[in-house]
């Protein structure tokens, strides 16, 4: 029996060594390609440097001076730091390299996670499709090869999702430590990881009730719970006394728009982007360049304006904007909610929900070329065949492994509430975003690459059987 066992699997092995090959081939050709350093890996690397240098959690500016910041969460700038201690200060390639790894790692733990949840009948199947559908996906290869959040990101949520389906199996302490883990420093990277914990966290409670008798007496049950969230909740205590004792503000994660204390959120400004910003093209050209960039009035699409007059105001604001040197002054951030104060209330549906569920529609739909070297109006074809054509190739994958997601949510496999749970849960919290970035969905991908396998396979089998079928009919005939 043993023997049978150890050959089954050396066999899955083997089956699964050609999709990792090729995975990782893929994530080697995109380091080569798209790596680069700049914006958010800046600021992780030059925390992680001076995490390193002084000990301290800061930034540098450009005469050297060096101050505390609590812009983002301590994940990654740890991780960056393990990174430049063993492989050389700024290394940011040493981190893509682990990265990669860490995300092939989590393509198996994503197959392993689609056995446990398939039919049985479709357990080993489901398990080999969800693991290439994770290893070929250029949209998550990508950033596991670029010094950013989601390479980390995703490794955690499979190794959330990995913990969760062995607890509900047999409930332990590996597993829910595992999971306790993968889930804190889902939320140390990006305040939004704690939405792992919201979605399959009750999986693992229903578990502990289902099935109490397996732990052996019913303080164990209490024991495992409190242990697990005082863990859990540990280094966000100590995040928030550094915060209180450096800044004397209680901030348990990251501040909502990146600023330190004192440091202005440019509410009006982003009110007022609010009420027209659509998709990607408007974050890119307009609201990463204010303040310390021009405003540009003529990139601005119609829906900026409800008439003449408006875009006459709107006009002479950004003519005031940049001759003031490119700064948002509170008397301008107070003239854009103004403007944004009117065009709300004279477009309330407009502004509260169509646009709202416009921006995480292009979130999710939009080709996701923005790694890429190709111009932000792919959709233009006259100007660059090339680059529409391959555009319209990655919306087309896009829409494959949606569409694979919404069959698999059909099929219902095991634990299918929660993947969902965390779907809505994800894309709820992306109505609130002013500047829409397709990245912000790539958290989504773990499921979809579980519930797409179960569905491709089941799929597969079909067309097979329908093939079959159509052989015995034709050799009756």
């Amino acid at each position: 029996m043993q023997t049978v066992r150890t050959a089954d699997r050396l066999r899955n092995a083997l089956w699964m060594l050609p999709a990792l090959l090729a995975g990782a081939l893929l994530r080697f050709w995109m380091l080569k390609r798209f790596f680069e350093v700049t914006g958010d890996a800046l600021i992780y690397g030059g925390i992680a440097k001076n995490l390193l240098l002084s000990g301290r959690y800061a930034l540098t500016v450009g005469t050297g001076e060096t101050y505390p910041t609590l812009i983002r969460l301590p994940g990654y700038p740890l991780f960056l730091a393990v990174c430049f201690k063993l492989f050389g200060m700024e290394n940011y390639a040493s981190a893509a390299w682990v990265q990669i790894v860490l995300e092939l790692a989590g393509c198996l733990l994503l197959a392993d996670f689609a056995r446990r949840v398939a039919p049985a009948r479709l357990s080993v199947g489901a398990a080999h499709c969800t693991l290439w559908l994770a290893a070929l996906c250029p949209f998550t290869a990508v950033y596991a090869a670029n010094p950013l959040t989601e390479g980390p990101t995703l490794f955690v949520i499979a190794l959330a999702m990995g913990c969760s389906a062995k607890f509900a199996e047999r409930p332990g302490w590996p597993a829910a430590l595992g999971f306790t883990f993968a889930v804190t420093y889902a939320a140390l990277l990006r305040p939004d990881g704690a939405l792992v914990a919201l979605a399959f966290g009750p999986a693992l409670l229903l578990a502990l009730v289902r099935k109490k008798n397996q732990i052996q007496v019913r303080s164990g049950v209490k024991r495992m719970v409190a242990v697990c969230v005082l863990l859990a909740v540990m280094p966000f205590v100590a995040w928030t006394w550094r915060n209180w004792s450096t800044f004397q503000v209680i901030e348990p994660l990251a501040p909502r728009y990146a600023t330190d204390p004192g440091e202005s959120t440019q509410a009006g400004w982003v009110s007022w982007v609010k009420t027209w910003c659509l998709d990607f093209v408007s974050t890119y050209q307009v609201y990463w360049n204010v303040p310390g960039d021009t405003l540009d009035i003529t990139r601005l699409p119609a829906r900026a304006f409800d008439s003449p007059q408006q875009q006459a105001e709107t006009a002479a604001l950004a003519l005031d904007y940049n001759n003031n040197g490119e700064t948002l002054t509170p008397e301008i951030d107070a003239r854009f909610a103004k403007l944004a104060k009117e065009r709300y209330a004279a477009h309330p549906l407009r502004s509260y929900v169509l646009l709202p569920v416009g921006r995480v529609l292009d979130m999710w739909l939009r080709p996701r070329v923005e790694n890429l070297p190709i111009d932000l109006d792919w959709w233009v074809y006259k100007h660059h065949y090339a680059e529409t054509r391959f555009s319209w190739l990655y919306a087309g994958l896009n829409a494959f492994y949606l569409l694979l997601g919404v069959i698999g949510l059909c099929l219902r496999p095991k634990m299918w509430p929660w993947m969902l749970a965390y779907i809505v849960l994800r894309s709820a919290l992306l109505l609130s975003v002013e500047a829409p970035e397709a990245r912000y969905t790539l958290e989504c991908f773990p499921m979809l690459f579980v519930l797409g396998g179960v569905a491709l396979y089941r799929l597969m089998i079909w067309v097979l059987l329908s093939v079959l079928k159509a052989n015995t009919l034709e050799g009756r005939g």
